[in-house]
């Protein structure tokens, strides 16, 4: 009898500790729903190995659970209509991994191309999809997948999802000034005549994606402090969020709480 009162007990506290989370959720984005959020979100997804070594599963066990957050993180963006979200899933770093973890990484960015090439829900709100790093450093079938993904959503006039695939943020600098210089070599243009005209806006017009927004916000997961180079020169004056929670365990709660918090600073730009 006194385990089936105990067993009751637990039960009611947890029904409780639920009600409370989900009361205090819904009021959170309400208020949240009330304020600007950012125009351009930039995510650091981080902490998906250390999740799975928490719960003593293989690695590639927490890239899997990683990707269910996704999903989910995804639909909180589209529900607080925030126009442009960059997510960095794989750095140039990453392929030092082991074998088998990048060849999981692989599969389930291939997965999630191909999902996303078939979603009906992204057809009909016009969700585009650029990719932005080295693609050319990539297993052939996921780079035609992504490539495919990109041309099939570039005339869609919604809302913005940037993967950063094969990404890093030195990297992307030394290939924007890399095309200033082919540009200038294209039009005839003298080295010291390109050395006189070179300046910011024209390495930012060779970035990646020179057409997007600057992030006003980035968000990062796993308890690191640091971008690890990020979108390093787009992030100048961007507001930044750094949390403990693992990407897997980050929760809806956790993004409205950042998002609160960008709402609550005063961009000064340096200023």
């Amino acid at each position: 009898m006194t385990s089936i009162i105990y067993r009751a007990i637990f039960r009611l506290k947890k029904f409780l500790k639920g009600l409370l989370t989900f009361t205090y959720q819904t009021r959170l984005l309400e208020n949240v729903k009330k304020g600007e959020v950012p125009k351009h979100l930039g995510v650091i997804v981080d902490g998906n190995r250390r999740h799975a070594k928490r719960l003593g599963l293989p690695v590639t066990e927490g890239h899997k659970i990683g990707t269910e957050t996704l999903h989910r993180f995804l639909d909180w963006c589209d529900e607080l209509k925030i126009p442009v979200v960059t997510l960095w899933l794989f750095s140039t770093q990453n392929y030092s991994r082991s074998e088998e973890e990048v060849k999981t990484l692989m599969k389930l960015i291939l997965e999630e191309v191909e999902r996303m090439v078939n979603d009906s829900e992204m057809q009909a709100k016009e969700i585009r999809v650029k990719v932005i790093g080295r693609k050319e450093l990539l297993p052939d079938e996921v780079r035609q997948g992504l490539e495919k993904l990109e041309m099939g959503t570039e005339n869609r006039t919604g809302r913005l999802i940037q993967l950063a695939i094969s990404y890093g943020g030195r990297e992307e600098i030394v290939d924007a000034v890399k095309g200033y210089l082919e540009e200038c070599e294209r039009n005839g243009v003298s080295l010291t005549e390109a050395r006189a005209g070179f300046s910011e806006i024209e390495l930012s017009k060779n970035l990646y994606n020179a057409t997007v927004l600057d992030p006003d916000f980035v968000i990062r997961t796993s308890g690191e402090i640091r971008l690890s180079g990020f979108l390093l020169w787009q992030s100048a004056y961007s507001e930044f969020y750094f949390l403990d929670a693992n990407w897997p365990a980050f929760r809806k709660i956790d993004f409205l709480r950042a998002i609160r918090s960008f709402q609550q600073r005063s961009r000064r730009f340096g200023k």
